[in-house]
């Protein structure tokens, strides 16, 4: 990999990781519950970003896989989060 792409896929990296712990601190401190679940689906959107870039950096295909099984998740607590605010428990 050349060093410019290298070089740009840290800056991404850096940048996620900045964004999900930004996100992270909405989780735990978000004043509503909307707030947290949204906070739970940026987690889950960041998690995918990265390990695509992982999977881009280090050429391994099973990062890809994680990020589609993470992905699925990601949509289906939110799913269940908002089920469970509806009182359809």
């Amino acid at each position: 990999m050349s060093d410019l792409n290298s070089m740009l896929s840290l800056a991404a990296i850096a940048l996620l990781l900045l964004t999900l712990l930004g996100g992270l601190v909405r989780v735990l401190i978000g004043p509503t519950l909307q707030d947290r679940m949204l906070a739970v689906q940026l987690l889950g959107t960041v998690g995918v970003a990265l390990l695509l870039l992982f999977a881009n950096v280090f050429q391994r295909s099973g990062f890809l896989d994680v990020a589609l099984v993470l992905a699925l998740l990601s949509s289906v607590s939110v799913a269940a989060l908002t089920r469970r605010e509806n009182g359809h428990d």
